[in-house]
């Protein structure tokens, strides 16, 4: 009966679900117009605290803003409730896109309309790359993580830890001085991070699992593959769905095609360069979180195995992306006031920030390089289109005048006509 009282305004987390274009800066005013202005369910200064707190937290800052949204008002019954109405909408569109890309394939169909989605797909992620670098990017030490981010990862790209172990570095490389961000106060001594076991137990069993079955050559050694690398990404994300992007290009389009892998012979989960990258484009014109990719990702890998198996890769890469979001936020948040009393964490925050950026940057030129560099220097045509369409959706974004749905028409509309 309780939770009747609540069918209001998880009536109005629905329609938010299917009308939050824009990524999470568009989500975010959207919550301040619906669960601040209109129902009053926070304060502006509550909201505007909920979301500086997830920003501190690899996941889905969004995600996480209105899971905390529907906490503060009904506990944790009702804020897990909030999540799922949140993300099923666009979660069921992305599995379905995966469904119907492989339909293509089968059926031989030009898939000429999506030619100019991957390109826009790198234009989004060079505009969050110069976005970011005005916020994180304002001294010499977050210059100079930038700069070997995006180094190391163009360099690195190949390396499946090169992207945690920068985050890792820069979270403690702005740690050794405390002249920017000094402690203020005295914190407190004793912090209960009893919950945080059910999400390093979960980290570490399905990495057991996960490769325990790869050693050992399981039947159906894939679930377990994807869950481990599904949850893996979606708990080391800093920065939301444009930094998870180039995560799982590495992970399924780049990694399987490594000389190691290769010679190894070892069976990875892998998708088509052209399949991910339409899918990482598409995603933008739907309403609900970027991290709905994940259902597109986990239909994608078992696009071999069959209807039922596929339809499973959907549902274990929905529940695996946002469950370390769900966990971290939830467990996080009761010992919150504490916690921003440590000056540690903000600075451990400026770093990771400035190697976020340097990541995405990195990761903007090595796409670049390896979808259109060596067509454009044979002086093939599509080559230069490649680019102009990732320079303008650049332009486009960045004058903030035409919504991101209606640039991912247009790409639609471009390779249709072409």
């Amino acid at each position: 009966m309780i939770l009747f009282r609540h069918i209001p305004f998880l009536k109005a987390v629905f329609l938010h679900s299917v009308t939050a274009f824009g990524g999470p800066q568009g989500h975010m005013g959207m919550m301040m117009k619906t669960f601040v202005n209109r129902r009053k369910d926070v304060t502006e200064s509550e909201l505007m605290e909920y979301n500086g707190f997830c920003q501190l937290l690899p996941g889905a800052s969004s995600t996480q803003t209105l899971t905390l949204i529907g906490y503060k008002r009904g506990g944790l019954s009702l804020a897990i409730l909030t999540l799922i109405i949140w993300i099923l909408p666009a979660s069921i569109i992305m599995g379905a896109l995966s469904f119907l890309i492989d339909y293509m394939d089968d059926m031989h169909m030009p898939e000429g309309i999506f030619q100019f989605v991957q390109p826009m797909a790198i234009g989004f992620i060079a505009y969050s790359s110069f976005r970011f670098f005005g916020i994180a990017v304002h001294n010499t030490i977050t210059q100079v993580i930038m700069a070997v981010a995006t180094l190391a990862t163009f360099l690195a790209f190949k390396t499946p830890w090169v992207f945690p172990g920068l985050i890792l570095l820069a979270g403690i490389t702005t740690n050794f001085s405390d002249r920017r961000i000094p402690q203020k106060g005295i914190p407190p001594k004793k912090i209960k991070w009893g919950n945080m076991l059910i999400f390093l137990a979960l980290f570490g069993i399905a990495g057991y699992l996960s490769e325990t079955a790869t050693r050992q050559n399981w039947p159906n050694r894939k679930p377990f593959n994807l869950f481990e690398m599904t949850f893996r990404n979606g708990s080391m994300v800093f920065g939301g769905g444009d930094v998870l992007m180039p995560l799982m290009y590495e992970q399924y389009v780049t990694r399987p095609e490594t000389k190691h892998i290769q010679e190894s012979g070892r069976e990875v989960l892998k998708i088509k360069k052209e399949h991910f990258l339409t899918g990482s484009g598409l995603v933008r014109a739907i309403p609900g979180p970027v991290f709905s990719i994940g259902s597109f990702t986990g239909g994608m890998v078992m696009s071999n195995d069959g209807l039922a198996m596929k339809l499973l890769g959907c549902v274990i890469g929905t529940i695996a992306i946002f469950l370390p979001s769900a966990l971290l936020v939830l467990f996080f948040f009761p010992v919150w006031h504490n916690l921003k009393k440590y000056a540690v964490i903000f600075r451990s925050l400026e770093g990771i920030n400035a190697a976020v950026v340097g990541i995405m940057a990195g990761a903007t030129c090595y796409l670049i390089k390896d979808n259109f560099l060596f067509p454009l220097l044979s002086f093939k045509g599509i080559a230069f289109m490649d680019l102009a369409v990732v320079f303008v959706t650049f332009i486009l974004l960045n004058t903030n005048r035409i919504p991101a749905p209606f640039i991912v028409i247009g790409s639609l509309l471009l390779g249709w006509l072409i």
